[in-house]
């Protein structure tokens, strides 16, 4: 009979915090009650690991796995898990999950709540539909994990726990915004492309740029390159440029005596009414209502 085993793998790392420390530190902290860790761990090469809930439990978990394969059941779901892929439980859901006997997933895993915690989870679900996904593999994700897990090592203080909880965020958002998050390192050639125009719009803040002009800078069709744009940023490469038009007059607003006329012009806008429209459209407040925020009252 094959054995079965929920813990106990050599090289692992685990850490369950305290519940009293949670409710003493985390649970009604203003700054971190949004999401905070319960559990944390690393199981390498992890044979034989499983685990079987049948009433869920009341906290949320992601475990993602970097070698090895196994599965995973989550309400009426099954997965397969391989390398590379990671997979969330909610709270309250009814799960099973276990290790491939002859190749053995190696996992990193925690446990997490909170509102902010449960939107997470919301949102990563309304995006894919799922409750697994797969990622490019990124030296810094680990990174993170080590460091929460690190100072997590160090103690419950409030100032750790505090540090620790926030640094969470960013770890769930390497999950939820992958291609963001791994920019910084990619070759990707589609981010590469959106990337150069970005800088060419800056470069070019006080010119009238259209969309063929864009596009040529980096000798891709007009079509194309308006797709992917609009698939990197949300944003039409136009409106986008509209927005650094924006942002750098929010600039000379705060920080010079430039009239509104004097800006436009700075910006590549002739029609300092044009200007002001679009500066309301996008800050909601007209160019006068912006700079007189900053004014010191007597």
């Amino acid at each position: 009979m094959t054995e079965k085993k929920k813990d106990g793998f050599h090289g692992q790392r685990a850490i369950v915090l305290p519940r009293t420390i949670l409710s003493k530190y985390c649970c009604h902290n203003p700054l971190i009650a949004g999401a905070y860790l319960t559990d944390i761990g690393y199981y390498p090469k992890a044979k034989f690991h499983y685990r079987v809930r049948s009433q869920g439990i009341d906290q949320h978990i992601l475990i993602y796995n970097i070698e090895g394969s196994g599965w995973a059941e989550i309400g009426d779901k099954k997965y397969q898990i391989n390398p590379g892929d990671f997979f969330i439980v909610p709270a309250g859901k009814v799960n099973r999950y276990a290790s491939e006997e002859k190749n053995p997933w190696s996992i990193y895993w925690i446990h997490f709540k909170g509102e902010t915690a449960d939107a997470f989870i919301k949102t990563y679900f309304q995006r894919t539909g799922t409750y697994t996904g797969t990622l490019s593999y990124n030296e810094h994700r680990i990174q993170l994990f080590d460091e929460l897990y690190k100072h997590l090592e160090r103690g419950y203080s409030h100032d750790n726990l505090c540090y620790v909880n926030m640094l969470l965020l960013h770890f769930l958002s390497s999950f939820l915004f992958d291609s963001i998050f791994n920019e910084t390192s990619s070759d990707d050639n589609e981010t590469d492309i959106v990337h150069q125009t970005i800088l060419y719009m800056q470069k070019n803040m006080s010119s009238v740029l259209s969309l063929q002009e864009i596009s040529a800078y980096v000798n891709t069709s007009v079509s194309h390159y308006a797709y992917l744009f609009k698939k990197k940023t949300g944003f039409s490469p136009i409106e986008y440029f509209n927005h650094l038009k924006v942002q750098k007059a929010c600039q000379y607003l705060q920080f010079t005596p430039m009239r509104v006329k004097e800006i436009a012009h700075q910006l590549g806008i002739e029609d300092p009414y044009y200007f002001s429209r679009l500066f309301a459209k996008v800050m909601s407040m007209s160019p006068k209502e912006y700079r007189n925020k900053f004014i010191i009252k007597s």
